[in-house]
């Protein structure tokens, strides 16, 4: 496929608009995701640094004209779901409107969406809208989505091509090629509809060295859609290292970065944190899929940042097995307030069937260490797998009332396509044909995707562990403020009163709406 084949009359704007599609604002009208995407980021900075392209990079997730609220996931579980659906499916919503009026000011040549699976049903809204402010622009997927369910994807008649794996660099051959009116055959790690099939070039080799890639935050006030209204926190995330070893069998990552490891050097993640620093940012999370899985990386990268970055907090997420005491400690010294730990399940047959490399032993004390040495835990856990039982969710729920972490993150299963446990769903019959992405995400109250629960009791005992969680957390949350205040982070303390107030103020005055509505 050629431009001047597929798109003949128009002539070409050199500008893409890269899009990151609203979820949590179709939840909640007041709910905003306060966060520069780091795809987001790094894709814009590559177009800017090798090409001569326009491009402007739009968070549809955030929302500048609100206050940002918690939108948890016992929220997402119970009302929020039926209000997600409402909007995706109301072309006149407010943000769908939002995100039209800012492609009619931009009016972009090509219009490129990073999607994942469970926010690609408002990427394919996102695709309509480009297409009917101009049917000759060019839509671009990326993302996990794309990769794992490419066919899928190119079902959607609104998206054109679809970039598989690593994105910066195809997208810049991409655009070039567009521009150049050559054939897109020649661009690695694509698909595309052609003469009524799809089509795939060969696959994109990894970026060998990660270091060449520019600085996500760096050009954002020049490319950053409502830019002004972002606060500084928004832009403190990092990744450290790409690709991860681990093979649990519901995570979407290795289909994008692969389970070959490419770390940035430590004097590059450091630049970038004085930059983010010298910005006003305090606080920074490493989005790395597990942080620190070598330990003299986790020690060279650590003593580079305690003595570089005097006084900036960060957290990260890590597995089970790199909790050790020395690691810890270093992570301690430079600055680290919280990790987030991938628990997972209670039962230990169901972590050796989803691939988790840790049984719940390992874990409490796992969790423990990282508290003694005064860094706040989060925990994740996830309910529903294809051979939950009864009796395992049970252990699951045991473990949440056990583990000694300060806040508990709960899912709910979703065999997301293209997944090795989408293909176990099939075999055991709990997935079919008509899978509908639409209605299924880790907080939709309509899965169930276990063969021995019958799906009402499994509902039955999502509510039972929505309210252990939500107890526990409730209990959690004066637990660390008090650590935070030990840690003197009282910047994210500041933020967590303020969430917290803003959160009570929503739902009261949701309260009063609908009570004034019923009268």
């Amino acid at each position: 496929m050629r431009r001047s084949e597929a798109f003949p009359a128009p002539p070409l704007r050199k500008r893409i608009m890269i899009i990151d599609p609203p979820f949590k604002r179709l939840y909640h009208d007041t709910a905003s995701l306060v966060k520069f995407p780091l795809a987001l980021g790094y894709l814009s900075g590559a177009v800017l640094k090798w090409t001569d392209w326009e491009v402007q990079a739009c968070n549809a997730d955030f929302n500048p004209k609100k206050k940002a609220i918690s939108i948890d996931n016992v929220t997402r579980i119970k009302e929020g779901m039926a209000r997600y659906l409402r909007t995706l499916e109301d072309p006149a919503a407010p943000v769908w409107a939002e995100i039209r009026a800012a492609i009619t000011e931009f009016n972009p040549g090509v219009v490129g969406i990073s999607s994942k699976t469970q926010n690609f049903p408002s990427a394919m809204r996102v695709a309509r809208i480009a297409k009917e402010h101009d049917p000759g622009t060019l839509v671009v997927l990326g993302g996990p989505h794309a990769t794992l369910s490419t066919r899928a994807a190119l079902d959607c008649p609104d998206i054109d091509v679809a970039v598989l794996g690593e994105g910066e660099m195809t997208l810049v051959e991409l655009l070039k090629a567009w521009e150049n009116g050559a054939p897109l055959g020649e661009v690695a790690g694509l698909a595309y509809r052609q003469d009524g099939r799809k089509v795939f070039t060969p696959p994109r080799t990894n970026m060998p060295d990660l270091d060449e890639l520019p600085f996500p935050a760096e050009a954002a006030p020049r490319i950053l859609r409502d830019y002004a209204s972002y606060p500084a926190e928004a832009f403190g995330y990092v990744f450290s290292a790409r690709g991860c070893p681990y093979a649990c069998t519901f995570c979407e990552s290795k289909a994008i970065w692969t389970r070959t490891t490419r770390w940035r050097s430590p004097e590059n993640v450091v630049a970038e944190l004085k930059l983010l620093m010298e910005r006003g940012v305090r606080y920074v999370y490493f989005d790395d899929d597990t942080f620190g899985i070598h330990p003299r990386y986790i020690e060279e990268l650590c003593s580079l940042i305690e003595t570089e970055c005097p006084g900036l907090k960060w957290g990260c997420e890590i597995t089970v097995g790199v909790v050790k005491e020395r690691s810890v400690e270093y992570m301690r010294r430079a600055g680290c307030v919280r990790v987030n730990i991938g628990v997972e399940s209670g039962n230990n047959r169901i972590l050796r069937s989803v691939k988790k490399g840790h049984t719940i032993e390992k874990a409490y004390p796992a969790v423990d260490l990282c508290r003694r040495k005064g860094i706040e835990v989060g925990a994740f856990f996830m309910v529903g797998f294809p051979e939950e039982t009864e009796e395992t969710l049970r252990d699951t729920l045991a473990a949440i009332r056990k583990i000694n972490a300060d806040n508990i993150m709960l899912s709910i299963f979703t065999p997301y396509p293209g997944s090795e446990l989408f293909q176990v769903c099939k075999e055991l019959g709990v997935v079919d044909d008509d899978f509908d992405i639409t209605i299924y995400n880790h907080q939709s109250p309509e899965n169930c995707f276990t063969a021995f629960i019958p799906p009402e009791r499994f509902k039955e005992l999502v509510r039972e562990a929505v309210s252990v969680v939500g107890r526990k957390n409730r209990r959690g949350r004066w637990r660390r403020a008090a650590l935070m205040l030990r840690q003197r982070d009282f910047h994210r303390t500041k933020q967590m009163a303020r969430r917290f107030l803003l959160t009570r103020a929503a739902w009261y005055l949701n309260g009063l709406k609908l009570a004034v509505s019923r009268r």
